[in-house]
């Protein structure tokens, strides 16, 4: 992994509560959230340029077709 993909990484095992979730429950919400950070960090990518899909800038299409709010 690059270390942007590094940090998100880092930066969803931080947001994810200790303690209070199984080992199940902790790895569901940890690859939720990794995920997420992906998605918003394409999404910000995206909008860099005057890319359109279907009329909307592409960053912002990427964030609805993952059903990720910004």
């Amino acid at each position: 992994m690059n270390a942007r993909v590094q940090a998100l990484a880092e930066q969803a095992k931080q947001s994810v509560p200790q303690g209070i979730l199984g080992v199940d429950q902790w790895i569901e919400a940890y690859n939720q959230k990794f995920a997420e950070l992906i998605v918003k960090e394409c999404a910000a990518e995206a909008d860099k340029q005057t890319i359109y899909c279907r009329g909307i800038p592409w960053g912002r299409w990427i964030k609805q077709h993952f059903g990720v709010d910004s």
